[in-house]
């Protein structure tokens, strides 16, 4: 086994929740292997994508949905995924990029906008399932379960990297962020707000699969936006990072999320009037074929 040198950095500010204990702390943004720096925010989104992949597959069954299905829809989702994140971000910032192009594929240096993922994420899925023949709401329901846990993880990664925060505050939850020549300014941990209200949607998405309360094929997804949606229209409105519409004063991803509550509210309500008998949602329907396969073989 050969021996590995790992460094740990730490940045120039420190972090303390003064209404909160009044702690303080100097987490590290990143450590180096050989030189070379491997930063925290990149290996917590990685183990986003491995927690999201390993619990999708174990509850793939309740969705009808084989976990090799799954897996074979992951393989082109994860690298479509962060092309669309970069893409989004990129051309709400094009004027900045065309100066230096060469900067477009330097993920590295941050710049993923979650919007962009999500929609190639779809993209991907869409095309998966029309080759498997799976119903795409299911597979979008599935997948669900990956998004939420996968944010819930990642934001804490721009908590390391004191980045994705608010404008300046005196809430009792404010963060503090130090300088090294001692000044502070306190400012919404709006990374831990998304965190947690992505916590919330999660939790309740699991009572909702757990309690045998899903109804019909696309609910959750539905319920995903809706709830994203609502909490991400108002945190945008607190952060200092937003990406805006054409150089405006419309910030991108608060007007998408309001656009965003406002279909889905539609659509849920509308869905909510509807009969949707237990045979329709696709996991009995393969149940249902499974046992009719089962007892042909009996009788034969």
């Amino acid at each position: 086994m050969f021996p590995i040198l790992i460094q740990t950095i730490q940045r120039d500010s420190s972090i303390s929740f003064p209404g909160l204990g009044n702690f303080s702390l100097d987490p590290p943004s990143y450590f180096t292997i050989f030189g070379r720096p491997i930063y925290f925010y990149g290996v917590l989104i990685a183990f986003g994508f491995i927690f999201a992949l390993l619990f999708c597959s174990h509850i793939s069954k309740h969705f009808g949905i084989k976990a090799d299905d799954f897996y074979d829809m992951m393989i082109l989702l994860i690298p479509m995924a962060i092309l669309g994140a970069r893409l989004y971000y990129v051309l709400f910032r094009l004027e900045e990029y065309l100066q230096q192009p060469g900067k477009i594929f330097a993920v590295w240096e941050g710049g993923l906008a979650i919007y962009g993922g999500i929609i190639f994420g779809v993209i991907s899925i869409c095309i998966i399932c029309r080759r498997k023949k799976i119903p795409i709401p299911a597979m979008l329901d599935l997948a669900v379960y990956g998004v939420l846990p996968g944010q819930i993880i990642g934001r804490w990664g721009n908590f390391l990297n004191r980045e994705a925060f608010g404008a300046e505050t005196e809430i009792f939850c404010r963060m503090g962020l130090t300088a090294p020549d001692g000044s502070t300014i306190f400012v919404h941990p709006t990374f831990l707000y998304e965190s947690l209200w992505n916590l919330i949607g999660f939790i309740a998405l699991l009572i909702l699969l757990k309690r045998g309360r899903r109804k019909y094929d696309g609910q959750c997804i539905l319920l995903y936006f809706f709830w994203y949606g609502l909490g991400r229209s108002w945190i945008e409105g607190l952060r200092t990072d937003s990406l805006y519409l054409f150089g405006s004063s419309i910030r991108v991803s608060q007007a998408l999320s309001i656009v965003l509550v406002a279909i889905t509210l539609v659509i849920l309500i509308i869905q909510s009037r509807r009969p949707h008998p237990p045979e329709a949602l696709y996991v009995n329907r393969v149940r249902t074929a499974a046992e009719e396969s089962t007892n042909n073989i009996e009788t034969t």
